[in-house]
C-alpha cells in the first residue's frame, strides 16, 4: 500500500458523541516521494553513527541513567508534571511535599523504561510487554486508580473535561484487542523499513489510546523499545520525547492530520526529522560529556595528589549520580564521613559540585555542568 493511499479510519456513532475507529495497519508499506526515501536515509544513517559511537565510549552504561531520566522528565512534562531533572534525582525525602507526587510520576516512568528493557531480553516486543510497562508507570502515584497494566474498558478520550468537548476521542473499548492484535502483528512484519514502521504504529497507538492513563508516555517509550528489541540500537540512547516537546503544536498537528486528512507521508516525515535532529544531538551530547570528563581528569583531579584515586571513584560516580551527599558519597565509596566530606570539599571549591540547599547540615551537591548538558545549557 503506498502511504499516501492510507485511510486513516472513520467516525463512528457512540452514544452521544462520536469516536474515531482506525483502520488497522498491517500493511506491507511503499512509497513514490524521494524526500521520505531521502529522510529514511538520513535517519538510518545518523542512528547507525550513534550506536557506533555508544559503542566507541568507554563506560557508556555510565551514562545511560541521565539519557534515561532526562526522557523520563520531559515525557511526563508533556503529560503536565513540572519535576526538572535535579528534582528527579532527588531522595523524595528531601523535596518539598508539594513535588513528591511529580517526582514519584518521574521515577516511576524510571523505573518503567528499565524494566522494559530488562525484559526485552526474555520478552519480544509485545502487547504482553507493554502492560507490564504500564503497570509499572502508573504503580503508585496519581495513576494508581487508573486501571494499571490493564487495557481500558471505559470509552477516554483526549482534551476537553468530557465527551461532549473532547478533541479527540479514541475507538470505542470492545474495539481495543483487536486493533492491538494488528498492531502487534504490525510490529513484527518484516516487509517495511525500521523507522517507517516505528513512525506508523507510534501514531496508531496515540490514536487506539488503549489506557485509561498514560498513552503518551507508553507510546513515546514504545519507538526507544522498538529500537532496541530489533537490534537497531544496541543501547537505549535515543528519545524523541525532547523533540516532540520542542515542536508540540507540530507534533499533536501532525497526528490530527493523519486522523482527519490521511496524511500519514506527513507523519513519517516529521517523525524521521525527528530521529535525525535527536540522533545528532545525542552524539553532540556523548562529546561533551567524554570531553567534560577528561578535562576535569586531566586538570582538577590530577592536582588533588593522594585523593586522586577517591576522586576518580568519585567523579565516576557522579556520572551515574549527579545528586549527591556526604552521606551518599560515603555508602557509595566506602569512606569514612570525614575523607568523604574533605573529597566533596575540594570538589566544591574545584567547581565540580555545587551546593544547592543553603544548609549548614543534610547539605545536597549537584554537578551542575554535567546536569546542564542534558538540559540544553551545556
Amino acid at each position: 500500500m503506498d502511504i499516501k493511499e492510507f485511510n486513516a479510519g472513520s467516525l463512528k456513532s457512540g452514544f452521544k458523541y462520536s469516536y474515531f475507529l482506525p483502520e488497522k495497519i498491517n500493511h506491507n508499506f511503499s512509497w513514490d516521494t524521494p524526500k521520505v526515501g531521502q529522510l529514511l536515509e538520513t535517519a538510518s544513517l545518523k542512528l547507525g553513527e550513534l550506536n557506533s559511537f555508544a559503542n566507541f565510549v568507554p563506560d557508556i552504561d555510565m551514562f545511560i541513567k541521565m539519557h534515561v531520566v532526562k526522557e523520563a522528565v520531559v515525557s511526563s512534562k508533556i503529560e503536565g508534571t513540572q519535576t526538572n531533572i535535579e528534582d528527579a534525582l532527588f531522595e523524595v525525602s528531601d523535596l518539598n511535599p508539594e513535588k513528591r507526587d511529580d517526582w514519584q510520576e518521574v521515577n516511576n516512568y524510571i523505573e518503567a523504561i528499565n524494566s522494559a528493557i530488562d525484559e526485552l531480553k526474555s520478552l519480544p516486543l509485545s502487547n504482553r510487554l507493554i502492560k507490564n510497562t504500564h503497570r509499572i508507570l502508573l504503580s503508585n502515584g496519581r495513576g494508581k486508580h487508573k486501571n494499571p497494566g490493564e487495557f481500558r474498558t471505559s470509552q477516554n478520550w483526549i482534551g476537553g473535561v468530557s465527551l461532549v468537548d473532547a478533541t479527540f476521542i479514541p475507538p470505542k473499548h470492545e474495539e481495543i484487542a483487536e486493533l492491538l492484535s494488528d498492531l502487534e502483528q504490525f510490529l513484527h512484519n518484516d516487509n517495511i523499513p525500521h523507522l517507517i514502521k516505528i513512525a506508523i504504529a507510534h501514531y496508531q497507538f496515540e490514536t487506539i489510546h488503549p489506557f485509561l492513563d498514560g498513552n503518551g508516555r507508553i507510546g513515546r517509550l514504545l519507538i526507544t523499545l522498538y529500537l532496541v528489541s530489533n537490534n537497531i540500537m544496541d543501547k537505549p540512547l535515543l528519545y524523541l520525547s525532547d523533540f516532540f516537546e520542542r515542536n508540540r503544536l507540530l507534533y499533536y498537528d501532525h497526528l490530527t492530520a493523519v486522523r482527519s486528512r490521511n496524511d500519514l507521508q506527513g507523519w513519517i516525515m516529521f517523525f524521521l526529522t525527528g530521529v535525525i535532529e535527536t540522533a545528532g544531538n545525542s552524539i553532540q551530547t556523548l562529546n561533551k560529556i567524554i570531553d567534560l570528563k577528561s578535562s576535569i581528569e586531566k586538570v582538577a583531579i590530577i592536582e588533588m595528589g593522594k585523593r586522586s584515586k577517591n576522586a576518580i571513584l568519585l567523579l565516576n560516580a557522579l556520572f551515574k549520580e549527579p545528586v549527591i551527599s556526604v552521606k551518599k558519597a560515603q555508602t557509595m565509596l566506602s569512606l569514612s564521613t570525614k575523607a568523604s566530606n574533605d573529597l566533596i570539599k575540594i570538589f566544591v571549591e574545584k567547581n565540580i559540585l555545587v551546593e544547592v540547599t543553603g544548609f549548614q547540615r543534610n547539605r545536597i551537591f549537584i554537578f551542575a555542568d554535567y546536569l546542564n548538558l542534558f538540559k540544553g545549557e551545556g
